[in-house]
């Protein structure tokens, strides 16, 4: 018995040197543990909130049908507050006191992009829901997206706009990462279309009036406005157009793809457009489209467990923990093997038919949009 402490040890390290540390030792019906960072509070809270709540809804399905190869799920979930310090400090306890074996989140492109270095440095697969095309171009192996991204969002704006041969364009955006992402690739984008951007204006996410800005796009010959951020400063720059009695179009980013932006704006929302994943305007969706089962399956779950509306972004996390569990189906408890299954997993999800590959860890076209329009306090599909 005296030799007992030291058999274990050495079984130990032995099994550590056979597994290795994306690998670890686990009862044959141990929880699978996935770690989960969103901005459940704090300016990211519209994203961050829903996508907590869906998390925690899917967990339940999920465990109620029996867990994953007979191993119950576990998600542990952080609030990293909407910062940025904050979220690297939620993703290295999720790896170092909490041994995940990977992670969702978090909500917003910067919250995202400040955690990747310890993600990759780690070797934990990360599954982003935030939007900034830089999260995943240029390619890391260990971090993927569910969310739409701000490329393929300006493709989806670039094409509306040109098709109404709206070729003058102020834009206004937010000054942090998703806004600075996505005026770059206006940028990019809008000579390519005979589009000129006639103003280039910006916002502080914890700007409270962007009055000034709108004067100066009003001086301008602007044909649409274009604001490029998340809740909630888009739903100030909409009152503030109306209030000063701009009669321009506005079209939003898919930032603002959920009830919050027409409760903050309020009547300002009416005739605002924006590129959104298809759940938003689910019941519009043709029959045919390979989406319509899943999308209103989510819709119909989330209604009943929160009696509350499902949107996209609650749907990027709901997507983000399918594809790790429908990893975790045939890699196990095995990071690299979950990374290596996420690179060539193929997926019909809420937020758009996902087919990655090691040189796009996206899967998504601009396809997985569709424009959407505010009428009468409601989200119609815009045609």
């Amino acid at each position: 018995m005296r030799n007992c402490p030291a058999f274990v040890a050495v079984f130990t390290l032995a099994l550590i040197g056979l597994f290795g540390a994306s690998a670890p030792v686990r009862a044959d019906n141990a929880p699978y543990v996935i770690g989960a960072v969103f901005d459940v509070t704090g300016p990211g809270s519209p994203l961050g909130a829903p996508e907590e709540a869906a998390v925690k809804m899917l967990e339940k399905q999920i465990n109620a049908e029996g867990g994953i190869n007979g191993h119950p799920l576990k998600v542990i979930i952080y609030d990293n507050g909407s910062d940025e310090a904050k979220s690297v400090i939620a993703m290295k306890k999720l790896i170092e006191n909490d041994n995940v074996l990977a992670i969702i989140g978090p909500s917003q492109t910067g919250t995202t992009l400040s955690g990747e270095a310890t993600v990759e440095a780690a070797h934990v697969p990360m599954i982003s829901c935030a939007a900034g095309i830089k999260i995943v171009q240029p390619v890391k192996p260990w971090i993927f997206k569910t969310a739409q991204s701000d490329m393929h969002a300006v493709a989806k704006v670039i094409d509306y706009l040109a098709g109404r041969h709206l070729h003058q364009v102020a834009l206004i955006s937010v000054a942090n990462a998703f806004g600075d992402s996505g005026k770059q690739q206006l940028e990019a984008q809008a000579p390519k279309a005979g589009i000129t951007l006639v103003a280039e204006e910006s916002f502080g996410k914890d700007d409270t009036d962007m009055t000034a800005q709108i004067m100066k796009i009003r001086r301008t010959n602007a044909q649409a406005i274009v604001c490029w951020g998340t809740n909630p400063g888009p739903a100030i720059v909409a009152k503030n157009v109306r209030a000063l009695g701009l009669k321009l179009p506005v079209i939003m980013s898919h930032g603002i793809a959920n009830q919050k932006f027409i409760e903050l704006a309020g009547p300002a929302a009416e005739g605002v457009v924006f590129p959104a994943g298809k759940l938003t305007v689910a019941g519009d969706i043709p029959k045919s489209d390979a989406q319509k089962t899943s999308l209103l399956k989510f819709a119909s779950s989330y209604r009943a467990a929160y009696n509350r509306e499902a949107d996209g972004f609650g749907g990027y996390a709901y997507d983000a923990l399918k594809l790790v569990c429908q990893a975790l189906k045939t890699a196990g408890a095995d990071r690299m093997k979950i990374r290596q299954a996420l690179e060539k997993a193929k997926y019909v999800g809420i937020s758009g038919v996902f087919h990655f590959n090691a040189a796009d860890h996206n899967g998504l076209s601009k396809d997985a949009f569709v424009m959407v329009k505010i009428a009468n306090g409601k989200w119609v599909l815009e045609k």
